[in-house]
């Protein structure tokens, strides 16, 4: 009588195991079908990382504060600069470029699958969040200078996929990042992002390496934009006329300019050089972050940057302590993307 009690509590042991068990299978299923249901969140709308945002607040920057781009070809570089509360813009990060077609040089024709050098502008109409390579930003080729020289082509993107026919590749998570801040600075009341695309880094070492180079000419020019960035901490109005760009000039609000006709008597604002106002915002100035990613164009072709990947540390005092003569002048609206 004892056994068969004992083999009953044992069936009964056994019942009760299945039955958690085909319920612990049962709730994992229902659970499952509700993660596949739940809405996804489109690349598109992805939110800023937290650990973005941390830094972001360690630098002092608001999420929708106005960004700048500047991209360096032979370097496979991408930085974001963002505005601080002085006016000026700080670095943010540096974003490894995947890859990028063609050789050093701007884009001339439709099929020369050269990735576009210059001045470019970009609006929260030139954002794709349904393009093929993942995400992308239009960055405005040809531009009024392109034009003036009967450059041809469409469609020039920084996009992810990290596949390029004429545009500058990121990988998804980092086009990802690179286009919730452009996002987010859309949203925060920012008309346009300047976008200055490089051949390499512009100091006067690198364009003495390229001197003999058939776009040095071009280049020089390319380079007041540059120097310009580096001195003020703060993107030059450029416009384009004698089918030539010209740097640092105001410009009347709804002037037109005829980027092929004669250049109009411009004002060249005078601002002056960018001087962090304590030693805090020096450090936060000199700082340098680049994000962890892959580059299909390195050392073997390409001189890359000392800035070691992953790392912060400080860069080159371009810039800092030095006053200016004359009077001085709070940056200008135009240069923030806003209305003047």
């Amino acid at each position: 009588m004892r056994q068969g009690h004992c083999v009953m509590s044992l069936i009964i042991t056994d019942m009760l195991k299945m039955l958690r068990a085909i319920t612990l299978v049962a709730a994992c299923g229902l659970l499952l079908a509700a993660c596949a249901n739940a809405p996804q969140i489109p690349p598109a709308e992805q939110p800023l990382s937290r650990p973005a945002m941390m830094l972001m607040g360690h630098k002092g920057m608001e999420v929708g504060s106005p960004i700048f781009i500047r991209i360096f070809k032979q370097e496979s570089e991408l930085e974001v600069w963002k505005a601080r509360d002085d006016g000026r813009f700080y670095h943010y990060k540096t974003y490894p470029i995947c890859n990028w077609s063609g050789e050093l040089g701007p884009k001339v024709k439709q099929g020369d699958k050269q990735a576009p050098e210059g001045f470019y502008t970009v609006a929260s109409g030139q954002m794709n969040p349904n393009s093929s390579f993942h995400i992308a930003f239009n960055l405005g080729y040809p531009n009024a200078y392109d034009r003036a020289h009967n450059r041809t082509g469409d469609f020039l993107m920084v996009h992810g996929k990290c596949r390029s026919a004429g545009c500058y590749a990121m990988t998804d998570a980092l086009i990802e990042e690179i286009y919730a801040l452009a996002r987010e600075a859309f949203r925060g009341g920012q008309e346009r992002i300047e976008v200055h695309a490089f051949p390499f880094r512009m100091t006067d070492a690198n364009m003495e390496l390229h001197r003999d180079n058939k776009w040095y000419k071009f280049w020089r020019t390319l380079k007041e934009g540059y120097d310009h960035f580096e001195v003020h901490r703060i993107p030059p109005t450029v416009a384009v006329c004698n089918r030539n760009y010209i740097v640092n000039v105001h410009l009347p609000q709804n002037s037109r300019i005829d980027p092929i006709g004669h250049c109009p008597r411009f004002m060249r604002p005078q601002i002056e050089p960018f001087v962090p106002r304590s030693s805090t915002e020096q450090q936060i100035a000199l700082e340098r972050y680049t994000a962890p990613g892959q580059r299909m164009r390195t050392a073997a072709s390409e001189t890359q940057s000392p800035i070691a990947t992953g790392a912060i540390g400080t860069g080159p005092k371009f810039g800092l302590g030095i006053a200016s003569s004359g009077y001085t002048q709070s940056p200008p609206s135009a240069a923030l993307g806003f209305n003047q």
